[in-house]
């Protein structure tokens, strides 16, 4: 599966950067450069785009705010020199945040979390049409061992292993971890937090529920044990995760 970009920047050299790591990923293709909002506008109207990696301090418009004009967005992959955006960034359901100077290694993780998301949803999407897809889904290996969030207008570390299970309330959710007693409360939906996670090890068996599989300690009729929670599991979940768990009944 090859994923096509396009790199925004209004310096060369942050351009040029861009243009040399996207040509070491072998599933990106460069489609263009463009040094302005503007030029990347035109871009998408011609172009079908995948991921585009976004400045965000540019004359003329700010990436946020020309990401917040786009009607049809692709995927975006912010990549900037300030860290006060990362906040902002998370309500635009970005695929990841990076700060300049970027390492190979970090821009690949960011890459390959933007080829997992992709392949999702076009595995949802032929699902949906009746055509199941044949393409091979990305190692879960790649994805990043942990992420941020906003917490009472700081950015908190969250390491992706730690995770229990994570509750849905409306417009928050908690996320729970062997670290601490207590959950960490953020607001964000539980499809923005989904996307965050390998799905070989966690699963949403609940629709106000996401579990670690390897956190689970026990199943009894539809209700899960991990530590003194007790979780439930909806009808329609219950077959595909005990699958999950190589159980044949």
């Amino acid at each position: 599966m090859t994923l096509k970009c396009i790199a925004v920047d209004d310096e060369s050299m942050g351009r040029k950067l861009l243009e040399e790591n996207i040509r070491q990923i072998p599933f990106l293709e460069l489609v263009r450069t463009c040094k302005n909002p503007f030029e990347a506008m035109q871009v998408l109207q011609e172009e079908k785009v995948d991921l585009m990696f976004l400045d965000i301090q540019m004359p003329g418009m700010l990436g946020t705010k020309f990401l917040q004009s786009l009607r049809e967005k692709p995927m975006v992959i912010f990549v900037t020199a300030y860290a006060n955006y990362a906040v902002e960034s998370y309500d635009l359901d970005v695929v990841d945040y990076l700060m300049k100077p970027v390492s190979l290694e970090r821009f690949t993780k960011a890459a390959y979390k933007a080829l997992e998301l992709h392949q999702k949803n076009t595995t949802a999407s032929n699902v949906a049409g009746g055509h199941p897809s044949t393409e091979p889904t990305a190692k879960a290996e790649e994805f990043p061992e942990f992420f941020f969030i906003n917490v009472e207008y700081s950015l908190v570390k969250i390491t992706i292993k730690e995770i229990t299970h994570i509750e849905g309330l409306k417009d928050y959710i908690k996320i729970f971890l062997t670290t601490q007693a207590k959950p960490v409360l953020t607001k964000s939906t539980m499809k923005a937090i989904e996307e965050k996670l390998p799905p070989r090890h966690f699963m949403r068996v609940h629709k106000s529920f996401i579990v670690n599989l390897d956190k689970i300690e026990s199943i009894r009729g539809q209700r899960i044990k991990i530590g003194a929670h007790d979780i439930p599991v909806s009808e329609s979940t219950i077959d595909d995760l005990l699958k999950a768990l190589n159980y044949s009944k």
